[in-house]
């Protein structure tokens, strides 16, 4: 069982990404909540891993904190959650504020995460308001990077491709990018434009 992986990041995408480590390169499934965190294309990383193993494949799921790997397996613990809805619901809300949502029985806040229901929020307090309790909770990086203008389409449109993977609508989206754009003096990085933009769609 794989449960941290250290290399460089060789490749930078979404919902993907490929870790080199001496020559292999590893495909590793994250959440926006960590690739937030990423560096550029050819640095180092180390993430940590949930490694899950079915019939057909064994597919990495990777993560920038422990924090954030401890709250997607104890996700996947309730029935009717895989790992792939467990990553989207952390890409539309950070580790710490998910648990503090479950703990609270902060069932408003559960429904703003794309994906959740009325029923996977309840489900979700049910099942795992004792268990977030233990989690340790431990502090979350926050870093801003900057694009050229060149790229500027590009982002957008990788931002906008990605947010309505996560289940937001076409014209929200389309207008929080927007306004995102026109209030920087330049525009942002991917990863802080999908943070800014959620920031905006689950206020």
């Amino acid at each position: 069982m794989i449960s941290r992986l250290s290399g460089i990041l060789s490749y930078k995408s979404l919902p993907a990404v490929t870790v080199d480590v001496h020559g292999v390169g590893y495909r590793v499934f994250v959440p926006l909540t960590t690739f937030y965190e990423l560096p550029e294309a050819g640095q180092p990383i180390t993430l940590h891993l949930h490694t899950h193993v079915k019939a057909d494949a064994i597919n990495l799921f990777g993560f920038y904190t422990l924090g954030e790997r401890d709250m997607f397996q104890v996700m996947i613990s309730v029935s009717g959650i895989g790992p792939r809805l467990a990553l989207n619901i952390l890409s539309g809300i950070a580790a710490g504020e998910l648990v503090d949502a479950i703990a609270g029985g902060n069932l408003r806040r559960l429904l703003r995460i794309p994906g959740v229901g009325k029923k996977m929020a309840e489900r979700l307090v049910l099942e795992l308001k004792d268990k977030v309790l233990k989690l340790e909770r431990r502090p979350e990086a926050d870093r801003e990077r900057a694009v050229p203008a060149s790229a500027a389409e590009a982002v957008k449109e990788d931002a906008f491709s990605a947010l309505i993977n996560l289940g937001y609508k076409n014209v929200p989206v389309r207008e929080a990018i927007e306004r995102i754009i026109d209030e920087e003096p330049m525009t942002p990085s991917l990863d802080v434009l999908l943070k800014k933009a959620l920031q905006r769609l689950s206020g």
